[in-house]
């Protein structure tokens, strides 16, 4: 079994609201959804998403290999880029193609690939995430009680531009969980998206922290500030979470060293082999690991296999136009269903309707 070809795509998702976060907001809420189709001689194809960057660049490193030998292919692809780089938008790229050969390996084994990876429960625990920054009150509400009507009982907001009206989005949005679960207090977090410095994030957090109890706070800082992230960490109740823009181990390390980080994070742009090696990493220091990321189903499956998986994203009830996944959401959890492979079926003449479709 060789692999044979590359296409590369792009789907559209329509979120009908606004969404963004303390960087920036996408108006429309309208966002473009780069995807990779890798086929092989015995015409099995495998479906990732992530980022069409130095695609053909890439795929150098993987035409004419077995495409089962996946964290060899892994490997090879770093090494294909290593004088330019590997980061960015680069790394997408890698984890797309990545998710995409290991989609094909469970597809040859006839099995899903939580169960190829050695996963025992196909259910994921799940928290809120609505990218919700620009939303109104009651636009607010109606976004997690949709959320909280499918048995979530955690949520993250996006802030960190005006203090009060976090405390007051927070609180809506602890009521709305607090009265789906009967009373019961739910899981709060908040995601900065690196927006503050250091002494920014601690007023900020220690002022929210007067009435509220957040579970984590999420890129206090810039991603690469070890130190910063450790001067937090001191200087709040809240844990701190980061690493969804990391990628690589060289990149963790110092974070892990400096003892700046509470929950280890991954983004499913990234793919399902560095998520299984930062989840060892983190493992090795004892930290939870939780995936980032809208549609994020390779890594699901992945997080049914590793031991200190703490809980997933979950945006968007609703996958891109043209992608149907085989996972629903119920009593606060993803269920992973039995498709062979990762579960992503792909539309292409419902894609390509609207968005070019290009051939390597």
């Amino acid at each position: 079994m060789r692999i044979t070809g590359l296409r590369t795509l792009t789907a559209m998702h329509d979120w009908g609201r606004p969404i963004g976060d303390a960087n920036g907001v996408f108006a429309d809420g309208i966002v473009p959804v780069p995807l990779v189709l890798v086929d092989t001689d015995d015409g099995i194809t495998g479906v990732g998403i992530g980022s069409h960057a130095e695609a053909e660049t890439l795929f150098e490193a993987l035409e004419g290999e077995d495409p089962r030998a996946v964290p060899a292919l892994y490997d090879r692809m770093l090494r294909q880029v290593f004088k330019a780089g590997h980061t960015g938008v680069v790394s997408a790229t890698i984890g797309a193609l990545d998710t995409a050969l290991w989609d094909i390996k469970a597809k040859v084994a006839g099995e899903p690939l939580w169960r190829l990876l050695g996963g025992r429960d196909r259910t994921v625990p799940a928290y809120a995430s609505g990218l919700d920054i620009d939303l109104k009150d009651d636009q607010l509400v109606a976004l997690y009680q949709e959320y909280a009507d499918r048995g979530l009982r955690a949520a993250k907001l996006k802030g960190g531009i005006d203090v009060d009206l976090d405390r007051h989005r927070l609180t809506l949005v602890e009521q709305v969980l607090t009265d789906a679960a009967h009373g019961v207090r739910p899981s709060l977090m908040l995601d900065a998206n690196e927006f503050w410095t250091r002494k920014q994030a601690v007023r900020h957090v220690a002022e929210l922290e007067r009435t509220l109890d957040l579970t984590w706070v999420e890129e206090p800082v810039r991603r690469w500030d070890a130190e910063g992230l450790a001067v937090v960490q001191r200087g709040i109740r809240a844990s701190v979470a980061s690493g969804e823009n990391l990628a690589g181990l060289e990149q963790y390390r110092p974070l892990l060293s400096a003892g700046a980080l509470d929950v280890v994070q991954t983004a499913a742009v990234h793919g399902v082999t560095h998520f299984l090696r930062v989840a060892a990493l983190a493992h090795a220091h004892d930290l939870p690991v939780s995936p980032i990321g809208s549609t994020p189903l390779g890594l699901l499956h992945a997080a049914t296999a590793v031991p200190n998986h703490l809980v997933s994203e979950l945006q968007d009830l609703t996958p891109p136009t043209g992608l149907s996944v085989d996972v629903t959401v119920e009593d606060g959890a993803f269920v992973l269903g039995d498709t062979p492979g990762v579960g992503i079926h792909v539309d292409v003449e419902r894609v390509a309707a609207s968005r070019q479709l290009r051939t390597v």
